[in-house]
């Protein structure tokens, strides 16, 4: 009794001082945080004595604030110790320059559409491209400055009067910058290549705070680097995009039920298969929304009225809902619901395909059903998924010189988007989990099918975070890295989230 008795007692005080221990290394956590929170405000304090009155520095519970640390998907977003919301590229350099010399981490936000963590937000210090706002036309030289504030809609929008337009984004809400800094796919990616393609000079300050423009002619090294490398090497403040002449385009979205699937599939196989002219493009979107499958098709022609037979097949299937119609491109870009999710938390990933063959398309749809089912069962409410298939024309990378992405422009991959949307933070780990698996199924299926896709660059646009940085760079990687040394010794940019090399 008496031994069960001191048992008893051990226990309870190991039990005791499991608890003390735990709440003292908490208090210390916390203590720890809070000391790191209180110098990335005096931090913050620091760059507010020493920008312009151009830009301004702004912190918790103000509106400017949560605005700045804002994302398209809330996974992306995190607390910050302040945004700052630079005014001119003098003010990225000094801002740079104190975050350098204190190594505080800070965050770099264009439009905020990534959907992988940390990639544009931070515990430290939040720096909003708000203020960079600007859509200059330059008719003479057939360009365009264009702010890294900005998202697409608003390009297309300042544009629309001169009857020129941009390679850019397909849908609304996307973000300039990220989009151009990663490549860029486009409705018009089949007759002018990605993004990149058309940028003919970066407004770039480096990471030692010194403004620079970056052409192919005044630093190839950098001009390289910048078209796919995202935020390594400073901050671009300005982007100049060749323009092209613009009409009024023909298409729109088109809505599936979920037994036209199968029907859709097929036509985008085969539209893969047989398309030779450039103007035209699709998306086709295979979803499962809380267990309920359909689909979209967004539908791109870049002229008033396609020639016969080109969309032929796809207008066949019995739509849910047709809003197919000759339009600005501003309306085309604006008719895709892809707001529709907006504030949910949210992943992409991504698979590199050659072709999409029927078998592969297979794959994806019993890849589409049988997710979404797992997932509606798993979680009752709040849950979408989409697999996204982009046919473009194999010649894509032929209108571009070498860039960090892609690593090869031998041969015209395509990419496969698959996007996963969810409403609680505790299934974070599990729809990771779940899109890194999928995207491995369909990548296995494929290379087994014949394809030479097993160690194909993935689009680090599309790629979910813990990808492998090798995978998006390949054998580029090691030019990457040397460039970054050159321009960036003391891993400034390292400072910030991203895909670093």
């Amino acid at each position: 009794m008496a031994a069960t008795t001191r048992a008893t007692m051990g226990a309870k005080v190991i039990l005791l001082s499991s608890v003390l221990l735990s709440a003292a290394a908490g208090a210390a956590g916390m203590s720890h945080m809070w000391e790191r929170t209180l110098g990335y405000t005096d931090v913050c304090k620091q760059i507010a004595d020493n920008v312009s009155s151009l830009s301004d520095v702004y912190y918790p519970l103000s509106v400017q604030y949560s605005s700045d640390i804002a994302h398209w998907a809330s996974s992306s977003s995190q607390s910050s110790a302040c945004s700052v919301e630079p005014g001119s590229a003098a003010d990225v350099g000094a801002i740079l320059r104190i975050l350098g010399s204190a190594q505080t981490p800070f965050a770099v936000k264009g439009g905020g559409h990534t959907s992988n963590p940390g990639f544009s937000s931070t515990e430290g210090v939040q720096i909003a491209m708000t203020r960079f706002n600007e859509v200059v036309y330059n008719a003479d030289a057939g360009t365009v400055d264009i702010g890294p504030g900005l998202i697409w809609d608003d390009v297309y929008s300042a544009l629309e009067g001169y009857n020129v337009s941009v390679v850019g984004g397909r849908v609304t809400g996307v973000g300039v910058a990220g989009f151009t800094l990663g490549g860029g796919y486009s409705w018009k990616t089949n007759q002018f290549g990605l993004t990149i393609d058309t940028v003919q000079s970066f407004e770039l300050v480096l990471p030692n705070g010194t403004v620079t423009t970056v052409t192919s002619s005044s630093n190839p090294d950098l001009f390289f680097g910048l078209r796919g490398g995202f935020n390594n090497f400073g901050i671009v403040t300005k982007f100049t995009l060749k323009t092209y002449p613009q009409t009024d385009v023909w298409g729109g979205l088109i809505v599936f039920t979920g037994d036209k699937i199968d029907a859709l599939a097929t036509a985008t196989s085969n539209f893969n298969a047989n398309l030779t002219d450039p103007k035209a493009a699709v998306i086709a979107e295979l979803n499962v929304l809380e267990g309920l499958a359909g689909a979209t098709l967004n539908v791109f022609y870049d002229a008033p009225t396609p020639p016969d037979g080109i969309f032929d097949e796809f207008l066949a299937i019995e739509p849910l809902s047709k809003d197919i119609s000759t339009r600005s491109l501003i309306s085309l870009v604006q008719s895709a619901p892809s707001n529709a999710t907006a504030g949910m938390r949210g992943a992409f990933h991504t698979v590199t395909v050659e072709k999409f063959s029927q078998d592969l398309m297979n794959v994806i749809v019993n890849e589409t059903i049988f997710w979404g089912a797992n997932l509606a069962s798993l979680f009752s409410t709040g849950t979408f998924i989409s697999y996204d298939i982009e046919p473009f024309l194999p010649s894509i990378f032929s209108h571009g010189s070498d860039s960090a992405y892609p690593a090869s422009r031998a041969r015209g991959l395509l990419p496969l988007n698959i996007y996963y949307a969810w409403v609680l933070e505790t299934g974070d780990a599990y729809f990771h989990d779940a899109i890194v698996q999928s995207a491995a199924t369909i990548t296995a299926a494929a290379d087994a099918q014949g394809q030479d896709i097993a160690d194909a660059a993935l689009y680090g646009n599309y790629a979910v975070n813990g990808t492998a940085v090798s995978r998006i760079y390949e054998g580029n990687l090691d030019r990457l890295q040397t460039i970054r040394a050159q321009y960036d010794p003391d891993r400034v940019m390292a400072l910030a989230g991203g895909w670093k090399f």
